[in-house]
């Protein structure tokens, strides 16, 4: 339940915060500029309407297969899960700066033009990403959690969408402390680990798929040793807890990891350390050479 408040909960600020800066453009200018209000609120039930779409037919077409046909789709789901958080937060990293400028360009380019048909496609597009992230990382995540019942999972979505307005309504009465940089700066951490929980789950799922489905896999020698229990760390926090499994799910925690499990936590999280460490580089250029 904690995965799916929190992705909603951050996916749908980020959401509102695109139609904010459209909303605010358009509503505080002139009477021309108030006539692309209905392309806004057409784009946002457009853009919903896409991003629901997708989400019954991710449901349907799971329905569709069966057997091993089924869980290898479903692993592969959470692994492009896993994926796809990595990219957003690599995304908003390069763009979350010039996002409301760009935006308000994009707005004044349709506003001399008198094409409100451009606002439309803009919010439309834009709600639709966010929203179809959101039902991929909803269906990866409802593979990892099996055992949660759907009523649940539905009440944690709609807890995290009524918080994501509440937070958007604190944001933008601005602070130091609760600010869109803090809010970007502490949700990027945990969409971080959250990514490195969820490319545990698929692989780890996948390896035992391969074992109970494939005598060539099983019978290789490594497999057995990669499988083994590093350490032990129960006696401290027990992933089987409820709070326990509440920070497995959120950061991929296991309290008896195996040496596999070990090698692609190190491995992820060096990967993500090396592009960010990449990525401020060209920040640091950027305010040099201004």
């Amino acid at each position: 339940m904690g995965q799916v408040l929190f992705i909603v909960w951050r996916e749908s600020v980020e959401a509102l915060l695109v139609v904010g800066i459209l909303h605010a453009w358009l509503k505080n200018g002139d009477i021309a500029a108030r006539r692309g209000l209905p392309y806004l609120w057409a784009g946002v039930v457009a853009g919903v309407i896409i991003a629901v779409a997708l989400g019954a037919a991710l449901l349907g077409f799971s329905e569709l297969l069966s057997g091993d046909a089924q869980t290898y789709f479903q692993i592969g789901m959470v692994l492009i899960a896993a994926a796809l958080i990595v990219q957003m937060v690599f995304w908003m990293r390069k763009h979350g700066r010039t996002l409301k400028k760009e935006m308000e360009s994009s707005l004044q380019a349709n506003y001399e033009t008198g094409n409100w048909w451009g606002v439309f496609l803009l919010v439309a597009l834009a709600i639709a990403r966010e929203g179809s992230e959101t039902a991929v990382f909803l269906y990866g995540i409802g593979m990892g959690q099996q055992d949660a019942s759907r009523g649940a999972l539905i009440f944690a979505g709609a807890l995290g969408f009524g918080l994501a307005f509440l937070t958007f309504y604190l944001l933008q009465l601005g602070g130091k402390i609760f600010s869109w940089r803090r809010f970007f700066q502490v949700t990027e951490i945990i969409l971080l680990l959250l990514a490195a929980g969820l490319l545990l789950t698929g692989l780890e799922k996948l390896v035992d798929l391969l074992l109970e489905s494939s005598d060539w896999f099983s019978s290789l020698g490594f497999v057995s040793s990669l499988t083994v229990p590093v350490w032990d760390t129960s006696w401290l926090l027990d992933d089987s807890s409820t709070f326990g499994s509440l920070v497995s799910t959120l950061t991929g925690y296991r309290a008896h990891p195996a040496l596999m499990s070990v090698a692609i936590y190190v491995i992820y999280w060096l990967g993500v350390s090396s592009a960010l460490g990449r990525s401020k580089k060209p920040q640091a250029n950027n305010k040099q050479a201004a």
